[in-house]
């Protein structure tokens, strides 16, 4: 039976998700789907020391509301409990390489025979098909075999790649949607499916037409935003490393940010007079916009160019974020006691549902926090049998 959620129902209320996911892409899906009441089990190897995962915040912030167990699955009983586990779950969601899972007899035709409609859920690199099928990665290595990092760099200059793993955001986004999918087939047949999601191809699907572009084109020119902005840039502002972006997509827009700067040595000039010579030179335009933007806070920048319907934005710092009164006005902050951290606070979910709302009970579990509920309780097991794993380091 899944374990009681306080105070009201869920969508998901009755999934019980076997969750042997690590680092974020399978974590923040199934957070995503623990704040919606589902009943994630995370299975986490057994340590000698609570110097661990466990007590760390980048742990904390993916696996709230998830209940926490320890297992050794380098253990033949170890494994076995695993698949007891199995076959009272619905879900299994794992982001290993494609051979881990194998190599524990735990493929998905292995746990079909355990529960003939399981459903499960891999997010490796590359998929489990294909010559590539077992390279390892993390975002960023995602973001550079998709071709994204090639988007992300200085005029001339090598890829700087984005600086925050974004494929693993998307790649959990996508593993949602396409679990969800998996589950009102599940409850039209009856019968379960095996996910199989490359996060190459998730970033890949992400870049739209610039791939297609780019194929198409007989020398390899360097894709950029030249086609859809007239202006776009980072500025330096008032203060200590403060910025601001500023992006203009039309000769209205350029009108506009040219009226507010109030500079006349860049409207009476013919090098910027047309989107075209205004690429041309970009660089020295780029330095007259910022003659201006260093004249004030990169928040009285944006405040100006907004009002005028241009497209610009604060730079934010971590203490920026924090103090984000839009974020805050929409709940974006979760603060959850935590056993060994205290008062945390962490990042909400994206997804708003008006009739099965996203709920947050509990903070990420501590070292093997719920092996007496899940082995007790769902599996049975007695005093005697839980001593005798702890001796053997099983948990």
């Amino acid at each position: 039976m899944v374990m009681n959620k306080p105070n009201q129902l869920h969508g998901l209320e009755n999934l019980r998700i076997l969750d042997f996911s690590w680092v974020l892409a399978g974590p923040f899906a199934t957070r995503i789907l623990a704040d919606f009441g589902a009943e994630i089990i995370k299975v986490q190897p057994v340590f000698s020391t609570m110097d661990s995962d466990f007590n760390h915040y980048y742990y904390n912030m993916w696996n709230r509301n998830k209940l926490g167990i320890t297992l050794n699955l380098s253990n033949s009983k170890g494994l076995s409990i695993a698949k007891k586990l199995v076959a009272i779950s619905d879900v299994v969601v794992e982001n290993f390489s494609p051979r881990v899972m194998s190599n524990w007899g735990m493929d998905y035709d292995s746990l079909r025979q355990l529960k003939p409609d399981i459903i499960m859920l891999s997010l490796s690199t590359m998929g489990h098909s294909g010559p590539w099928r077992n390279y390892v990665g993390f975002g960023p290595t995602v973001h550079a075999f998709s071709g994204l990092t090639s988007l992300i760099a200085y005029p001339g200059e090598s890829p700087i790649g984005l600086g925050t793993s974004y494929a693993d955001h998307a790649a959990g986004l996508f593993s949602c949607l396409a679990l969800v999918g998996a589950l009102e087939y599940r409850r039209k047949t009856g019968k379960g499916q095996f996910i199989d999601i490359s996060q190459v191809e998730v970033m890949c699907g992400l870049l739209g037409s610039i791939i297609l572009e780019h194929q198409l084109k007989e020398d390899n020119v360097e894709i950029s935003n030249r086609d859809t902005v007239t202006v776009s840039g980072v500025y330096r502002c008032r203060g200590n490393d403060r910025w601001c972006v500023i992006s203009i997509t039309s000769d209205k827009e350029w009108r506009r940010l040219v009226h507010v700067m109030a500079e006349t040595s860049v409207t009476n000039r013919e090098q910027f007079m047309s989107v075209n010579a205004r690429w041309e030179n970009n660089g020295e335009l780029n330095s007259l916009i910022e003659t201006w933007t260093i004249q004030h806070t990169a928040e009285e920048i944006m405040t100006i160019l907004q009002c005028e319907g241009i497209a610009a934005g604060v730079v934010q710092n971590a203490q920026d974020i924090a103090m984000d009164l839009q974020l805050e006005s929409r709940d974006f902050f979760v603060r959850l006691n935590h056993p060994t951290l205290g008062k945390t606070i962490s990042d909400g979910n994206p997804i708003y549902l008006s009739q099965t709302p996203h709920q947050y009970i509990r903070s990420s579990p501590v070292m093997g926090q719920h092996n007496e509920f899940v082995y007790r309780q769902l599996l049975g097991m007695s005093d005697a049998d839980l001593q005798e794993l702890k001796r053997n380091k099983v948990i």
